[in-house]
């Protein structure tokens, strides 16, 4: 786990306490490693096993089993979750985190379903846990693109969110217009009704149990089926232009030139020019920046 977050939560000073902070929330050794590992496996033996209990007849033929092995992990992950919360100086931090309210819904579902059944679908909850596995791993590289992915989202809401009231607008005139030309007659009720229509050819899913029955009507789904079509790359621009803008927030990218023709522009992973094909210089490893490129060579006639 980084530092910052080992001074947020509060590293014991020392005696049993820190011994059991660096296996539960530290990954450089191998018994944090270990224990991770474990617990990953444990959440994708206990969601494999609500998912098998919701089959009725496995559920009929091996109740008892399904239920001794469930109420197994959850006394599992509750013992883990107050071990989490002994071993930091700030528990209550580490309740507030996202991770620490993760835990906690993760078993909570089993103890409430003894007063409300239903509720006990909602143990799946636990699959949010395996975001864990970016820790365990270590893929620092994966962590750093979800980072600028989540920062291109967050650049590209007013762009989104108005593209997503345009569509809305769309799909309600023409919603409303289908409700006029097909009518109750051809399953139209409402207006509701043919705006969720709409919704659902827009967005090319067409669940089928609404159609338009007349020439005018196919007409007017044609129409939006084209334009389903075409906004679904809209987003997709947005995110990635932002996302492009990002990365080279992040690394100097335009800074690596050809020292040969001077085309600049070229990321770290370049290695020739395409242009003249002449080798790049290698990009410097401690600060990320480039090395500094020389004049590009004139070539007199």
């Amino acid at each position: 786990m980084a530092t910052t977050q080992q001074d947020d939560l509060g590293r014991p000073a020392g005696g049993w306490r820190l011994r059991l902070y660096r296996v539960i929330y530290e990954s450089d050794t191998s018994a944090g490693r270990l224990f991770d590992q474990v617990i990953v496996a444990a959440i994708l033996v206990s969601v494999a096993v609500v998912m098998a209990d919701s089959v009725p007849a496995w559920h009929a033929r091996h109740r008892f089993a399904f239920a001794s092995i469930e109420w197994f992990f959850t006394v599992l992950f509750t013992v883990e979750y107050l071990a989490r919360l002994v071993s930091v100086d700030r528990p209550l931090r580490y309740a507030r985190s996202f991770f620490g309210v993760v835990d906690l819904i993760a078993v909570l579902p089993t103890y409430l379903a003894l007063f409300v059944p239903e509720l006990h679908a909602l143990i799946d909850v636990r699959i949010l846990r395996l975001l864990r596995i970016f820790r365990i791993f270590r893929l620092t590289e994966y962590v750093a693109e979800y980072q600028v992915m989540g920062e291109a989202l967050m650049a590209s809401r007013r762009k989104i969110l108005v593209f997503l009231s345009a569509v809305l607008m769309v799909a309600l005139i023409l919603g409303t217009l289908l409700y006029v030309v097909e009518g109750p007659e051809h399953g139209f009720n409402d207006i509701p009704t043919a705006v969720y229509w709409a919704i659902t050819t827009i967005t090319t899913v067409g669940f089928g149990d609404i159609t338009p029955k007349t020439d005018l009507g196919r007409l007017i789904a044609s129409v939006m089926m084209l334009i389903g079509w075409g906004t679904l790359a809209v987003p997709t621009g947005i995110v990635t232009a932002e996302m492009t803008v990002r990365r080279h927030a992040r690394a100097p990218l335009f800074a690596r030139a050809c020292p040969v023709c001077g085309t600049s522009g070229y990321g770290p992973e370049a290695r020739f020019c395409q242009q003249c094909g002449s080798s790049l210089p290698a990009p410097a490893a401690t600060t990320g920046a480039a090395e500094p490129v020389p004049p590009p060579a004139v070539t007199r006639p």
